[in-house]
């Protein structure tokens, strides 16, 4: 009888209750935690290619309006150099630009170079030797040749 009684008190007992759920829900919330970030950080480096992308192509641009003749490898360093800097913190280590003659161009009377940004994106479990996405971004400039 007795042994009845303390398993109807026992299924009413709901204190632990709450430490097992945790403990089934935490990894989990954890886990989109972490990919949200890493979401999160992917969009800001993405946003800061392209930014990066447009700023390149207007310098190249203002260059060749003020009688300045610019290399690819000049325009390549200044990329970088550029990129790593404020307000794009990209990751000097991690970002490859390429700036080469377009394969066919596009238009007449002008040069076009093809711009390609490729950037290992930072991952939030580095720690643990995860790397994080590597992501590209392929833009033309078009330079007027009269």
């Amino acid at each position: 009888m007795s042994s009845l009684r303390t398993l109807k008190r026992l299924a009413g007992d709901c204190r632990g209750a709450i430490v097992v759920e945790f403990a089934l829900l935490a990894p989990a919330f954890i886990v989109m935690l972490f990919g949200v970030l890493q979401v999160g950080i992917g969009l800001q480096n993405y946003n800061a290619m392209r930014s990066l992308s447009a700023d390149v192509a207007r310098y190249a641009m203002i260059q060749h309006a003020r009688g300045t003749v610019m290399s690819n490898s000049a325009l390549t360093t200044y990329a970088e150099n550029l990129g790593s800097g404020s307000p794009y913190l990209l990751l000097e280590d991690n970002l490859d630009v390429t700036i080469a003659p377009a394969a066919a161009p596009q238009i007449d009377d002008a040069t076009e170079l093809t711009l390609t940004i490729e950037y290992q994106i930072p991952s939030v479990l580095s720690s643990m030797g995860l790397d994080g996405p590597e992501i590209d971004y392929e833009r033309p400039i078009f330079i007027s040749n009269s």
